[in-house]
């Protein structure tokens, strides 16, 4: 096999692009991705609704069933009053799905792969949680980390194992999104990274015997798909039950 070796990780690496404000403010692939994420979602929804058709396209109908997904999901998750914080849900679900799907390409970089990403998206799901909830009740929030009907001589012990819980959410949330992308990322690449090394090294033999890491491969993408829509709904359908907790206070 030589010196040929499987870079499983090399995916991941950052690289630079424009530093024309030095090393902190270098423009890395994981910024341009967001950034060609981000520009994809707006016009997707620019061109699908511009001609808001009774009878909606392709590209139309797949716009108004992932809006309509999105918004039933928020009903029922926190009630009529969370509507007012569906375009942020909806926001979130839209870019972590896009950039999920845009690390499957080739070329492409999946910046959700990226511990940073997702602790900065969900730090911020936590802060606004926690803030939505001292808005609604005030000081009275702080109740959240005492349920109600449990003994007095229990609340010292309960009290610290609820703020422990809560503090952990950002830690969860973020660790969740970025294990799984990370990990179906790897094992994608080991099975195709395999399979061109049997060829190189087997010629003829190597080619028949790839049929197997092949066939394992292309079953992984439609997995990674899978994977891409399922971490983006919980992420966002997680950030609808915080804030149904910060609301509700149960």
């Amino acid at each position: 096999m030589g010196n040929e070796s499987i870079d499983a990780l090399g995916q991941f690496k950052l690289t630079t692009g424009l530093g024309a404000f030095g090393r902190a403010f270098e423009f890395t692939n994981s910024n341009e991705m967001m950034l060609f994420g981000s520009a994809i979602v707006v016009a997707l929804y620019v061109v699908a609704l511009r001609r808001r058709a009774l009878v909606p396209g392709r590209l139309q109908g797949l716009a108004e069933m992932t809006y309509e997904f999105v918004h039933q999901m928020v009903i029922d998750t926190m009630g009529p009053e969370g509507a007012r914080f569906f375009p942020f849900v909806f926001t979130l679900f839209a870019f972590i799905l896009v950039g999920n799907i845009l690390g499957l390409f080739p070329y492409f970089f999946a910046f959700t792969s990226h511990i940073a990403i997702t602790g900065a998206l969900a730090v911020f799901v936590f802060l606004l949680s926690t803030a939505v909830g001292f808005w609604y009740h005030g000081i009275g929030f702080l109740k959240f980390f005492s349920p109600p009907g449990v003994p007095g001589w229990l609340l010292p012990l309960l009290i610290p194992i609820e703020i422990i819980s809560y503090m952990s959410r950002p830690i969860s949330l973020s660790v969740r999104l970025f294990a799984n992308i990370t990990a179906g990322h790897v094992m994608w690449e080991v099975f195709a990274g395999f399979m061109l090394l049997l060829v190189a090294s087997m010629g003829a033999v190597g080619a028949m015997a790839s049929i197997i890491p092949l066939g394992l491969n292309i079953a992984l993408t439609a997995l990674e798909f899978l994977v891409a829509v399922l971490q983006a709904y919980v992420f966002a359908i997680l950030t609808c039950l915080y804030l149904h907790d910060a609301i509700h206070m149960h």
